[in-house]
C-alpha cells in the first residue's frame, strides 16, 4: 500500500514539520531522477563508445522519437493525475492510478505497433532501431507512469526504488547488447530492462493497470489531458523535428554531436528533471495552503535551476580533452564545441520550468499550452534556421536563443494566470 499525504494532514501539521515534508519529497525526486539519469547517461556513453558517431546518431533518432511518445503519455495519462490526485484520499488515488496507468500502457501498445510496422518498412540502418523501439514502448511508458503515480502520492522513495531496479536490470542487458554490437540490440536492452521495472511497479503499488478503463480516464480528464497532450507533444515534437532536420542538413553525425552535448549536461539535467517530477505537486500544495506564495516558490525554483546550469556549464569548459574522450570517445570533439550554447539552453529551460510548474498547479492549461506552443515553434525554428546558416554549431546557438527568449513568455503567462486565479477566487458579495 502507498500512503497518501492528504491536504488536511499537511495543513494541520506544524510549520517545521511541513517544511521537512516538502524537503523530503524534493529530495526523493532528486534521488529518483539521479538514478534514472545515471542509467540514461550510461546507455548513451556505452552506445557512443561502442558504435561511433554515426550509429550513435541512429540511436539518438530512436531516443528522440521515444521522447515524443513519452510526452504524449504524460499529457494524457500522468499530468492530469499529478494535478488532480496529489494529496487526496488513498482510495481516490488508487482508482485514478489504475485508470491512468492503463491509459499509458494502451498508448504504448498502440504507438509501439505503429513504430514496429514503420521500422520493418524502412529497413536499412534506421529501420531495425525503430522496430525494436516499438516492441519496448509499452514497458517504457508504464514504468514512467508508476513514477508519477508515486510522486502524486508523496511516496518518492518508491519511485526511486523502481528506477534503481531498472538500473540494475540494465547492467546485464547492456553487456549482452555490447556483444551483439548493433543499435537495435541496445534499444532492446534499454527498453527491456524498463519492462522489468514496470512489472516491479505493479508489485510496489498493488495496482493493476486497467486497460478497459483507459478510455474513461481520457474522457474524464479531457479538459486538461488534450491540452497537455498538445503542449507536451509540441515540445518533444519540436525536438524530433530539429533532430530529423539537422540530420538532413548536416548529416546523422550532427545529431550524435547534439546528443553528446546533452549527455555532458546529464548530471544537471538529472537535477532539473528530478525537480520537475515533484514541482507540480508541490506547487499545487503551495497554491492550496498559501496562494500568495506561489510566485515566490516558482521564482526560487526556476532561478535556482538557471544558476546551477550556468555553474555546471562553466565546470564543463574546464574538462580536459583526455577525460572527455574517455567518456564519449570520438563524439567528444564535436560535442565539446556545443557546451556554451547547450548550457544557455538548459539555463533558459530551467528558468522557464519554474513558471511552467506554477501554471500546471493553477490548472491554467490554456495559458501553459500557448506558452509551450510558442516555445516549441521558436525551438524548431531556431534549431533548423541555425543549422541552415552554420551547421551543428549554428543549430545549437539558435536553440539557445529560442529557449532563453521563451522563458520570458512562460513568466508572463504565469503572472497573468495568478491574476486570473486571484480574481476568480474572490467570493461574490451579494447586497440583497
Amino acid at each position: 500500500m502507498t500512503p497518501v499525504t492528504t491536504e488536511e494532514e499537511e495543513t494541520t501539521a506544524p510549520a517545521g514539520s511541513a517544511r521537512r515534508a516538502v524537503v523530503g519529497r524534493l529530495s526523493w525526486g532528486l534521488a529518483d531522477q539521479a538514478a534514472s539519469s545515471m542509467s540514461n547517461f550510461a546507455v548513451g556513453v556505452y552506445v557512443a563508445r561502442s558504435l561511433g558517431p554515426t550509429a550513435f546518431g541512429v540511436f539518438s533518432l530512436a531516443w528522440v522519437t521515444y521522447g515524443v511518445v513519452l510526452g504524449a503519455s504524460r499529457g494524457l495519462a500522468t499530468d492530469p493525475l499529478v494535478v488532480r490526485f496529489s494529496a487526496v484520499p488513498e482510495a481516490s488515488w488508487r482508482a485514478a492510478v489504475a485508470r491512468s496507468s492503463g491509459a499509458a500502457l494502451g498508448l504504448g501498445t498502440a504507438v509501439g505497433a505503429v513504430c514496429l510496422l514503420v521500422g520493418l518498412a524502412l529497413g536499412g540502418s534506421v529501420g531495425p532501431a525503430f522496430a525494436c523501439l516499438g516492441v519496448v514502448l509499452p514497458g517504457l511508458l508504464l514504468q514512467d507512469a508508476w513514477r508519477f503515480a508515486f510522486f502524486a502520492a508523496g511516496a518518492g522513495k518508491k519511485a526511486f526504488l523502481n528506477d534503481l531496479v531498472w538500473g540494475v536490470a540494465l547492467v546485464p542487458a547492456m553487456v549482452v547488447a555490447a556483444h551483439v554490437g548493433s543499435v537495435a540490440a541496445f534499444v532492446l536492452a534499454w527498453g527491456g530492462s524498463a519492462a522489468v521495472a514496470a512489472g516491479y511497479g505493479s508489485l510496489q503499488s498493488g495496482i493493476r493497470p486497467r486497460l478497459a478503463q483507459a478510455r474513461g480516464w481520457l474522457r474524464e480528464q479531457r479538459d486538461l489531458g488534450y491540452r497537455y497532450l498538445v503542449e507536451n507533444s509540441s515540445l518533444s515534437g519540436a525536438g524530433q523535428l530539429r533532430a530529423y532536420g539537422l540530420g538532413a542538413i548536416a548529416g546523422v553525425g550532427a545529431v550524435g554531436a547534439v546528443r553528446g552535448a546533452e549527455l555532458l549536461q546529464g548530471p544537471f539535467l538529472a537535477l532539473l528533471m528530478g525537480l520537475s517530477l515533484v514541482t507540480v505537486a508541490e506547487a499545487a500544495r503551495v497554491l492550496r495552503r498559501a496562494p500568495d506564495r506561489l510566485g515566490r516558490f516558482c521564482l526560487l525554483l526556476g532561478g535556482g535551476q538557471a544558476v546551477a546550469a550556468l555553474l555546471w556549464g562553466a565546470a564543463l569548459l574546464l574538462v580536459p580533452d583526455g577525460l572527455g574522450e574517455l567518456v564519449l570517445g570520438g563524439v567528444w570533439h564535436s560535442a565539446s564545441e556545443l557546451i556554451v550554447p547547450a548550457t544557455l539552453s538548459v539555463a533558459g529551460a530551467g528558468l522557464g520550468t519554474g513558471a511552467a510548474a506554477g501554471l500546471r498547479a493553477l490548472g491554467a492549461a490554456r495559458r501553459s499550452l500557448r506558452a509551450q506552443l510558442f516555445a516549441s515553434v521558436c525551438y524548431a525554428g531556431g534549431g533548423l534556421g541555425g543549422a541552415a546558416v552554420a551547421g551543428t554549431v549554428g543549430s545549437a546557438w539558435g536553440v539557445a536563443a529560442a529557449t532563453v527568449g521563451s522563458s520570458a513568455v512562460w513568466w508572463l503567462h504565469l503572472r497573468a494566470g495568478r491574476r486570473e486565479h486571484h480574481v476568480n477566487s474572490i467570493p461574490e458579495v451579494r447586497t440583497s
